[in-house]
């Protein structure tokens, strides 16, 4: 009834499927929240009268530190779409 090369396709699409499931699953699970900091920036920022301006490094951090998964998501994703449309 079906073709070898329609199960391959579907075989194919299933271990693709898997992997995207696979990453998804680990990226929800290993997300773990760091509030990290140069040593420069913890000396000088140490104490107590400073904790609105450390929390504003950490979040400067985290935001800077988001930019190039988002560039990598991007790129891959226009790939996978490059790689679709040749099919």
């Amino acid at each position: 009834m079906f073709s070898k090369e329609n199960r391959v396709k579907k075989i194919e699409k299933r271990r693709i499927g898997a992997s995207v499931y696979f990453y998804i699953l680990c990226s929800v699970f290993f997300s773990l929240s760091s509030y990290a900091q140069c040593a420069m920036c913890r000396a000088a920022l140490n104490g107590e009268e400073n904790k609105v301006k450390a929390e504003a490094i950490n979040d400067g951090i985290v935001y800077l530190m988001i930019i190039p998964y988002v560039l990598v998501g991007a790129l891959g994703y226009y790939i996978y779409r490059m790689k679709k449309k040749k099919q």
